[in-house]
């Protein structure tokens, strides 16, 4: 598929024309890139919200009877919940696994129009599923196990979707907007958790499977939007002029500078990506096994800490409070069903004023020190969560709500976000599609395992489980704390010499980070040839003859600009204490 970009007279520093995608240019075709992308994610949001409405409510329980509890220790049924709920997130791992081998080679826009089509399928064949309950007579178990393969294709199709979206926004924003844009994407999750709550709530009342069948086919109109924005949007142009097309590359980085082709700046910033794509060229991973490597491009560990982040969103126990929020309000607390419902929904309205805030937070606050702070937010809240339901009366139990709503607070403003935006821009250009899909596939499939054992634990061991999970928590700490370096306002190519500084300074990543100014275009140009991180360097032998004896590599810090070496300044970057 293609996006044919529309010329127009009024260049800004060239002589030509100036390009346009769907209408758009400059900050306007930024926008729209980040409005598609958060479509793709408020569809991942859309599905947490409705499976919370929709497991426990009695016309989908009349459809498909396996799912009804009959009272809060029935363990079989909370099985069978968390199975139905939780089997979309097996499609979900899946489709992140196809981004893994094969999204590189697609695009993203391809592997969205693809993701987007393939949920359009799944969602029809959940919605046309009769189960054993019908009352028309239609119904059969088949169509019970027809709304788990509706799910889980639905979920192939999302997987596909979240593993390629932030790699298409980080590629097509700069280093002072990009967290802030991949904010604004991934937090619409909530927003389309807040449309679900409150359309199952609403149709809770509609005495047909109606109320559960309308929500769900929902879904389709989240993914025809998407379709749309792909179609007229362009593509990333880091991945245009890494796949053979530097002149469409140059046309969509134009759009995006609101210039035209010929125009001096839209030359230069497409001079810095042909650049920086050349070299890393050099270590251009030929293989999956290029991911496992470790040296000056510290590949592994970076990949290993932004998959780090999707376990601890989905270990932490996000998705106790938002797919069963309901259940846990109506079973947990003993409130009633209808009051369950309305409490659910204030509660994804809280969950998505807190994810807007995170906008502002991301590149204000930091991450390092958004990544600290709700962890320990959540901690806290799951221990009064836990310390309100023990004592097992009903006016004890009213704090454990509070306890959730203080939860969702913290997700939402902290780890919302974050885990979607860090492994986009920690991980390098030469594996940062498969790095992204692996932490993609690392949510998905704990994910999975929160969402499936989460209904037999609270059956099983009641308020104990949010002891777990804030204990959980606390483990975090010490990990964020030693491995993940601060990356607000760093350029992709910078973080790259990061890594490089602290394998050859024997450093963690994190002191770096901290302690290296932010680097101008020269200084990571410089840094990059002198530590030879993509390596195009040629090396000798150290045992042939006439071999220098000292291959130490200079660690000091290059002058800001080109001209500045007449003086002879240098600034030394911290080294190892020897």
């Amino acid at each position: 598929m293609s996006s044919s970009p529309v010329e127009k007279p009024g260049a800004i520093g060239g002589t030509g024309p100036l390009v346009k995608y769907g209408g758009l240019n400059g900050n306007a075709l930024l926008y729209a890139v980040v409005a598609i992308a958060t479509c793709g994610f408020s569809l991942f949001g859309y599905d947490q919200g409705l499976m919370s409405g929709i497991i426990a409510s009695r016309q989908f329980n009349t459809e498909f009877p396996a799912t009804k509890q009959r009272d809060v220790n029935d363990v079989h049924a909370g099985t069978v919940q968390g199975s139905v709920t939780s089997c979309y997130e097996v499609g979900c791992f899946f489709g992140a696994l196809i981004a893994f081998f094969i999204g590189d080679k697609m695009g993203r826009r391809k592997m969205m129009f693809g993701g987007a089509v393939v949920m359009i399928i799944g969602t029809i064949i959940s919605v046309t599923a009769f189960g054993p309950g019908d009352t028309s007579g239609r119904g059969n178990v088949g169509g019970f196990v027809q709304f788990i393969i509706g799910r889980v294709v639905t979920g192939f199709g999302n997987g596909a979707n979240t593993a390629t979206i932030p790699s298409w926004v980080a590629e097509t924003s700069k280093a002072h907007n990009r967290g802030f844009l991949i904010c604004m994407e991934a937090s619409t999750v909530a927003v389309g958790t807040v449309i679900a709550y409150w359309i199952d709530f609403g149709l809770s009342y509609v005495d047909s499977s109606v109320s559960w069948r309308f929500p769900i086919a929902m879904q389709i109109l989240f993914a025809l939007i998407l379709i749309g924005g792909v179609a007229v949007l362009p593509e990333s142009p880091r991945w245009l002029i890494a796949h053979g097309q530097p002149e469409e590359g140059l046309r969509v980085i134009a759009a995006l500078d609101a210039r035209s082709i010929d125009d001096p700046v839209a030359i230069a910033d497409h001079k810095k990506v042909v650049d920086a794509l050349a070299a890393q060229a050099q270590a251009k991973a030929t293989s999956s096994r290029d991911l496992l490597k470790m040296g000056k491009q510290q590949h592994f560990r970076r990949a290993m800490v932004g998959a780090s982040t999707q376990l601890f969103q989905q270990i932490g126990g996000c998705n106790a409070v938002i797919y069963y929020s309901t259940v846990l309000f109506e079973n947990q607390i003993g409130l009633e069903t209808q009051l369950s419902l309305i409490l659910g929904g204030v509660l994804s309205v809280v969950y998505m004023i807190f994810a807007l805030t995170s906008f502002f937070l991301v590149e204000r606050v930091g991450r390092r020190k958004l990544f600290l702070w709700g962890t320990v937010g959540q901690a806290v809240s799951m221990f009064i969560t836990f310390g309100c339901l023990l004592p097992g009366d009903a006016q004890s139990a009213k704090g454990a709500a509070f306890g959730l709503y203080f939860f969702i607070a913290w997700f939402g403003a902290t780890w919302l976000p974050l885990p979607w935006l860090y492994p986009a821009e920690l991980n390098s250009m030469a594996v940062r599609t498969q790095a992204n899909a692996v932490s993609t596939m690392v949510n998905w499939i704990f994910n999975f395992t929160v969402v499936q054992v989460l209904p037999t634990m609270t059956a099983s061991i009641g308020a104990y489980t949010f002891l777990f999970f804030g204990c959980i928590n606390l483990v975090f700490l010490p990990f964020i704390y030693i491995f993940y370096p601060e990356t607000t306002g760093r350029s992709l190519e910078e973080l790259d010499v990061i890594f490089a500084h602290a394998h050859l300074t024997q450093r963690r990543p994190t002191l770096v980070a901290a302690e290296l100014p932010k680097l101008s275009d020269h200084q990571i140009q410089e840094m990059t040839e002198r530590y030879d991180i993509h390596g195009g360097a040629a090396t000798e032998d150290p045992e042939a003859y006439g071999a220098p004896v000292n291959t130490e590599v200079d660690t000091s810090l290059p002058p800001v600009h080109p001209h500045d070496h007449v003086s002879g300044d240098v600034t030394r970057v911290p080294s190892p204490t020897r």
